[in-house]
């Protein structure tokens, strides 16, 4: 196990908030980093994606990096620019 990972876990343990937004960070930042690999696997850089769903630049880099308050709709824009689809899953 890395010192990260026990350094997390030991901070899990002692600090509920963290724990909590560790994960919620956690899960934003998996968004975004799918949604990357996704454009990438496309052939697609930010700027290209931009101009096919009419914004910019930095709102592409923005939701690949901050993806915490996306919503569905720019999610299915998105997918349908990079011929994917977007599957949700309540657990």
């Amino acid at each position: 196990m890395s010192d990260l990972k026990k350094y997390v876990d030991k901070r899990k343990k002692s600090d509920r908030q963290f724990a909590l937004e560790y994960e919620s960070g956690y899960e934003h930042f998996k968004i975004g980093a799918l949604l990357r690999q996704a454009r990438e696997e496309s052939g697609l850089t930010q700027e290209e994606l931009a101009q096919q769903l009419h914004t910019k630049k930095t709102a592409i880099s923005r939701i690949e990096n901050h993806a915490e308050d996306i919503r569905l709709s720019t999610l299915e824009k998105i997918a349908e620019v990079l011929g994917k689809k977007i599957y949700l899953k309540i657990v």
